[in-house]
């Protein structure tokens, strides 16, 4: 009897030690994870790698809430769906997970989860018809709540208190290293753009050339943004259009796109409407007017700038995503600072025109008067006489008045000096 109570003992306590055994090596997983790179993409994809390896799900979500809407937004997956990732949002206490979010509470589902009456189901997502469904909050030691992790199983499984507790525990925990994460991404994006500020600054210095400048714009957009096409389209006062100026994009379906009137479409109404105008998916908008080279060219979200200096229409700055995808806040500002910058670059290139163009109109009329007066005297031309004879001449030679009167200039001053 005593042999068999050892072996119950013995049994008992190797359990035990692999129990401990385990949850020792989940530990050491965790603190791997907390003190892991900072990169938000890379951690959630370790945590929801932890998660399937912990539980032997058959599936995980995790969900991040909204650092400025009441909202749950799905960041990552253990299976591939990235047309999900980031497009799928919950308000608070919608579904299970907006439940869990909203009361901080964790839920477990053993069997047929999609009977529960707090399922929300998604048709895009082949999990929805899992048996067993846990939902995890991630909360951080000021209670405040950092997202949700859902966990599911084809077929009905039974969670311990004890496995429910470590994966709290093991949610909590890693709140920190989350919060962390997303700081410093956000700090990244902070100076990229600063950085990108800087560079269209610079550029505006140091550059005269008002094409070159436009064109290392859209260069630089694209490229912040990830964008497969951006433009920049001026409008033209004469004709009441826009008409593109500028693009990085090497399709020539693109670049021949029309003019496009002021009130018309995405960038006319941007433009007439002085705000930014965000397009989900310009293949399914009814207002936008080249569906065809968007299709042919894999374009879908759009955001469209308006250019302003002093409330004056300058253009529009058209950038594109080749997927359904938001534009961050902070996106958007950033384009609309570049905008701006833009605009101030046009004005300056128009009014360094403009003065440029008057400079040679007054060169042009002070050797044209020259060329009249010598007409005058050695000719005995009137000056109305003297000026049309230099205008015919540049008529019939199809030259600027200013050539006939510097040829006339030189045949008078030969002249004089063989003389």
């Amino acid at each position: 009897m005593e042999q068999i109570k050892k072996k119950k003992t013995t049994r008992r306590v190797a359990k035990k030690n692999i129990s401990t055994s385990k949850e020792l090596k989940i530990l050491r997983n965790v603190i791997e994870i907390v003190n892991s790179d900072l990169d938000l993409n890379m951690l959630l994809h370790n945590i929801v790698s932890l998660m399937i390896e912990i539980t032997k799900a058959d599936s995980c979500f995790l969900y991040l809430k909204d650092p400025v809407l009441p909202q749950l937004v799905l960041m990552a997956s253990a299976k591939p769906h990235p047309r999900m990732i980031k497009k799928i949002k919950l308000n608070m206490g919608e579904g299970i997970t907006g439940w869990v979010a909203q009361n901080r509470q964790i839920v477990v589902i053993p069997q047929k989860a999609f009977e529960d009456n707090r399922f929300k189901t998604f048709n895009s997502l082949p999990e929805d018809k899992y048996e067993c469904f846990v939902a995890v909050p991630i909360v951080s030691n000021k209670n405040d709540l950092v997202g949700v992790i859902n966990l599911q199983h084809k077929n009905k499984k039974r969670y311990t208190k004890a496995t429910v507790s470590m994966l709290s525990m093991i949610a909590n925990l890693l709140s920190g290293a989350i919060k962390h994460a997303r700081l410093y991404d956000a700090i990244q994006n902070k100076a990229t753009h600063l950085e990108t500020i800087f560079k269209i600054t610079y550029l505006l210095i140091t550059s005269k050339d008002l094409d070159d400048i436009l064109h290392r714009i859209v260069e630089i957009v694209a490229q912040v943004i990830g964008s497969p096409i951006c433009s920049i389209m001026l409008y033209n006062k004469n004709k009441g259009v826009l008409e593109i100026a500028a693009t990085q994009s090497l399709s020539d379906q693109y670049k021949k796109k029309g003019a496009i009137k002021i009130g018309d479409g995405i960038s006319g109404n941007a433009l007439q409407e002085r705000e930014v105008i965000v397009v989900a998916d310009v293949t399914k908008e009814p207002a936008y007017q080249f569906r065809e080279v968007a299709e042919k060219e894999g374009l879908k979200s759009m955001a469209s700038i308006p250019m302003l200096l002093r409330d004056e229409p300058i253009g529009v700055i058209n950038t594109y995503r080749s997927d359904v995808r938001d534009f961050t806040k902070d996106e958007i500002s950033l384009l609309t600072v570049i905008a701006s910058l833009a605009s101030i670059a046009i004005d300056n290139a128009r009014l360094a025109t403009d003065a440029e163009k008057s400079r040679k109109e007054v060169e042009t009329r002070k050797i044209v008067e020259r060329a009249k007066g010598i007409l005058m005297k050695e000719n005995g031309f009137t000056e109305d006489q003297a000026y049309k004879w230099i205008h015919r001449k540049s008529m019939d030679s199809c030259r600027p008045m200013k050539e006939i009167a510097e040829a006339i200039l030189l045949y008078y001053d030969i002249n004089k000096r063989q003389g």
